[in-house]
């Protein structure tokens, strides 16, 4: 993917996906895979088309700079549960190397945040390792507080990795 030029005082332009950004939401997720955030193994060819049958292009959300695909976020319901309809949940974020540090992932949240409050919610939730200090901070500062810690969760490069259960309230 050529990188886009990134503006300084510009703020990325957050749409919903459509079936025709998948090439380009696939290119991403396998660009800014990391052990900080991913539990799963660095994907490897043949590669796994980005949207699948409890993920369509209606869950995302997309940034783009300059009509390039910079960034996205995974919005679904937690449970297929009527009694937990009132609750989305983050089920992954990502944004290019370098488009970072210019609110693009802060701009994604919020973003979403909005679009679960118009679907009903009244809750966001989403779970993050606990040594991905940049995004714990990240989502810190947009109001989502721990909730729940599963210590030593995830084993990943020789370490064991707690999962972090966060969520905020949606109430105006």
């Amino acid at each position: 993917m050529p990188e886009p030029h990134m503006p300084s005082v510009v703020r990325p332009v957050i749409r919903p996906a459509t079936t025709e950004d998948e090439k380009d939401l696939a290119e991403l997720d396998r660009e800014t895979w990391s052990p900080l955030h991913a539990v799963q193994s660095k994907p490897e060819p043949p590669y796994s088309p980005f949207f699948d049958d409890n993920h369509g292009p209606e869950d995302i959300l997309v940034a783009e700079f300059d009509g390039r695909v910079v960034g996205y976020i995974r919005l679904v319901a937690p449970t297929p549960l009527v009694s937990n309809a009132h609750v989305q949940q983050i089920q992954g974020l990502a944004v290019a190397e370098q488009a970072r540090g210019h609110g693009v992932a802060r701009a994604l949240l919020r973003a979403a945040c909005d679009r679960a409050r118009r679907l009903g919610a009244l809750r966001i939730t989403l779970r993050v390792l606990g040594h991905n200090a940049p995004a714990r901070a990240l989502y810190a500062a947009e109001g989502f507080v721990v909730e729940g810690v599963l210590p030593g969760e995830f084993f990943l490069q020789g370490e064991y990795v707690d999962d972090v259960f966060m969520g905020r309230s949606l109430a105006p």
